[in-house]
């Protein structure tokens, strides 16, 4: 099969890779529909995160089932499916609680290479949700959204309680962010600022939902959100980015009493101590149990009720994989789809 391989930062080649094969008696063999360029790849291609020898990479993925091992029993061949980006069993006593991405048998999705033809998904049973029925074309970009970013979104918005009566602000313009506004005006939120400095990124979040934009950033930020909130920062804030000046803006936009919702994968983050006890907030975040809300997201974009697919803004063939990586590390692209 044809998978994208990271060999050094910058580069990104599709190439040959062995089909993968059922390893444990609990894999699925997916061929995949789509699949695409998340985020949290940028740190590997700019070379945040170390990459030692050539590795494949993606992790976030819909397709038909193709096969199943002995012990799988609600996954069939035939189906079409969504998964979470990371693998888990969905019995442990951390997935039973809610939290299936720090499954004690948790295993990464991205390690085997979800920018690819086919895929294995171990623990399928636990890892995988079933749609109704195949599903129409243009369903498939929202479907694979919810694999990764928009069930990150979910949870990022579940985190910072967003709800009735509550004003939300976002730092981060990305998907994750985008569709942290729209989960945000889902669960009710009155008010939705999104911050932004890019204008087609502002325009989806208007589309979205967002009710207010600030351009500014760090301090001056803060100082935005304040001088709309009362000079008392928000209920809620959802920090997608994962860097100290995006925390730390965070922490500082939201009120006392107020949550934060963290998602953003930390680099180079440290908390002082003092400022954060003083602040008197709620912290809460981390990898998303996105395989928690599968169902649900699934049933809103089946029902048609949410298009979480349009924070994909660029399509190219898996052929195409290098640039649909430049699009997003230049910003060209807020995420790129690719079809196997």
């Amino acid at each position: 099969m044809r998978g994208a391989v990271l060999h050094a930062p910058g580069d990104i080649r599709l190439e040959q890779r062995p089909d993968p094969v059922i390893a444990a008696p609990t894999d699925a063999i997916l061929r995949l529909s789509a699949t695409c360029v998340c985020g949290s790849d940028l740190w590997q291609y700019r070379g945040a995160d170390a990459v030692a020898t050539p590795s494949p990479i993606g992790h976030e993925y819909v397709g038909v089932v193709e096969a199943v091992g002995d012990d799988v029993s609600i996954i069939e061949p035939g189906q079409f499916v969504v998964g979470s980006f990371l693998a888990s069993d969905n019995t442990c006593p951390i997935c039973r609680s809610g939290y299936q991405s720090r499954c004690v048998h948790a295993a990464s999705i991205g390690a085997l290479g979800a920018q690819a033809e086919l895929l294995r998904v171990p623990m399928a049973d636990g890892t995988l949700v079933a749609t109704p029925g195949l599903p129409d074309d243009d369903l498939i970009p929202s479907l694979l959204a919810a694999s990764d970013v928009w069930g990150t979104g979910w949870f990022a918005a579940e985190a910072a309680a967003a709800g009735p009566g509550r004003t939300v602000a976002v730092v981060g313009d990305g998907a994750v962010g985008l569709l942290g506004v729209l989960a945000a005006r889902r669960l009710g939120a009155e008010r939705v600022i999104a911050m932004s400095r890019h204008e087609s990124r502002q325009r989806l979040a208007a589309e979205f939902g967002a009710t207010d934009i600030v351009v500014e950033r760090g301090d001056e930020g803060v100082e935005r959100i304040k001088e709309l909130t009362d000079g008392l920062g928000a209920h809620s804030v959802i920090e997608a980015v994962g860097t100290q000046e995006s925390m730390m803006q965070a922490i500082r936009s939201t009120r006392p009493g107020g949550h934060l919702g963290y998602v953003g994968v930390s680099h180079g983050v440290e908390l002082p101590g003092r400022e954060l006890f003083f602040s008197g907030i709620h912290l809460h975040g981390g990898p998303a149990p996105v395989r928690r809300f599968l169902p649900e997201l699934i049933d809103q974009i089946w029902r048609r009720e949410t298009n979480p697919g349009r924070v994909f803004d660029l399509e190219l063939p898996l052929d195409e994989v290098a640039e649909g990586y430049r699009a997003m590390d230049e910003r060209r692209a807020v995420k790129t789809l690719l079809r196997p």
